[in-house]
């Protein structure tokens, strides 16, 4: 919206009245500038608490709306000039330096009502009262362009802060993409991330990766939302992940939990949590920890998990092209049987290993009788040459047990968890 240049006598009989008045208020201008300056400090102090300099900016702004506005209300605005060009200029800076929008429409406020009570005053002082009857007819048109370039001040105040969080956005994100792919390491950058972070310079924190994909829904609806009571936490967003850094106010390791759980009730993808890591210097070493924790959780479903409670898994996850090998080697001709076959001695290893060997208590988790587990167990044995009373062979049958059942490229197709093809 425009803010209508006033050519003289525009207000019909009281055109006359508005040029006397304030060509005569442009004569103490200055005076006013320093009232109106006054008055805005009286009620405001956001401008000394940002470092807004009172003489070299606020005065200077308050007396160019002066002149501006009352050169405009006296009809001596040249054609070609830009009636809202001071209060665009105006709004723009505030918004730049931070004051809010309330307190410079306030300002702006303060302004008029200067400007409307010295008119006032001077018709009475200087003229015997002989303007006020045309001033009441003014009024309305007066008060019509306060309001016009009060709009004009609202949206350059919101265009100048929507230009200005497009680039802290943009910063925030470059930022981030440094210290994930390890830029944290030099003094300055960590200095400088943790001031436009708005964080701690040496933070113990959490990352947190879920791994997008090709999700088309939000994979991780409100995780800031979902750790409130627990961690403050940023997000960044990347091609095919949402990357959190989650900075707990004091006991880090104490609450990866929460945060897992947390997460895990609102997440339709694998996410996953690192361990606590000390400084923005190690973030990208707990962004490839989160990765690899996500990593561990069935692709495609919910869920989440901590990298701690999942090393087994991520180990495996780390070296794709072993998992085969591991398998064969731990399993060896069992991976040959039938599938049902394969299925009911898998189950009972499993039971086994859970049950700290005990042969009898694997017995009553598969309800059947301590024989019968004690001959799947010889007979697994003869299959792959590993035996349970072995420490070493029951890591690698652990190990196999814990492979994740999709076939990676070059894997054997029967997979330890899983029929035969």
């Amino acid at each position: 919206m425009a803010v209508p240049t006033v050519p003289a006598g525009s207000f019909g009989p009281a055109g006359d009245t508005l040029t006397v008045l304030c060509r005569a208020l442009r004569e103490e201008v200055d005076e006013l500038a320093d009232r109106l300056t006054a008055r805005i400090l009286e009620r405001e102090d956001v401008y000394e608490v940002l470092g807004v300099p009172v003489a070299d900016d606020l005065r200077a702004t308050c007396r160019a709306s002066l002149d501006r506005l009352l050169t405009q209300l006296a009809g001596d605005l040249p054609p070609d000039a830009d009636a809202a060009a001071v209060t665009v200029d105006t709004g723009r800076r505030r918004a730049r330096q931070g004051v809010p929008l309330e307190v410079v429409l306030r300002a702006y406020r303060q302004c008029g009502r200067l400007v409307w009570e010295r008119m006032r005053e001077v018709s009475r002082s200087r003229f015997g009262g002989m303007h006020d009857a045309a001033l009441l007819v003014a009024a309305d048109d007066v008060w019509r362009i306060l309001d016009a370039s009060s709009d004009r001040l609202v949206d350059a105040y919101r265009r100048e802060e929507a230009r200005l969080q497009g680039l802290e956005l943009g910063r925030r994100w470059a930022v981030l993409e440094a210290l994930l792919a390890g830029g944290g390491h030099e003094p300055a950058v960590a200095r400088d991330a943790a001031r436009l972070l708005d964080l701690p310079e040496d933070p113990e924190l959490l990352c947190v990766v879920a791994t997008t994909g090709e999700a088309v829904d939000d994979p991780l609806p409100s995780p800031a939302e979902a750790l409130a009571g627990i961690a403050p936490s940023l997000w960044h967003v990347r091609s095919a992940e949402v990357v959190g850094v989650v900075v707990p106010p004091e006991d880090a390791a104490a609450a990866v939990p929460a945060v897992v759980a947390a997460l895990g009730k609102r997440a339709s993808v694998p996410v996953g949590v690192s361990p606590p890591v000390r400084g923005l210097a190690r973030l990208h070493v707990a962004h490839r920890w989160a990765r690899l924790a996500a990593r561990t959780l069935p692709a495609g479903a919910g869920g989440s998990a901590a990298l701690d409670d999942r090393l087994p898994e991520a180990l495996l996850a780390e070296a794709p092209d072993l998992v085969p090998r591991l398998c064969r080697a731990a399993l060896g001709g069992l991976l040959d049987l039938p599938a049902p076959e394969r299925a009911t001695l898998l189950a009972t290893v499993r039971a086994v290993l859970d049950a700290d060997g005990s042969p009898s208590r694997a017995a009553g988790v598969l309800y059947c009788h301590r024989n019968t587990v004690m001959y799947r167990l010889s007979r697994l044995e003869s299959l792959t040459g590993r035996r349970l009373t072995d420490a070493r062979d029951r890591l690698l049958l652990a190990l196999a047990l814990a492979a994740p059942d999709d076939d990676d490229e070059g894997r054997d197709s029967r997979s330890p968890t899983s029929p035969a093809g």
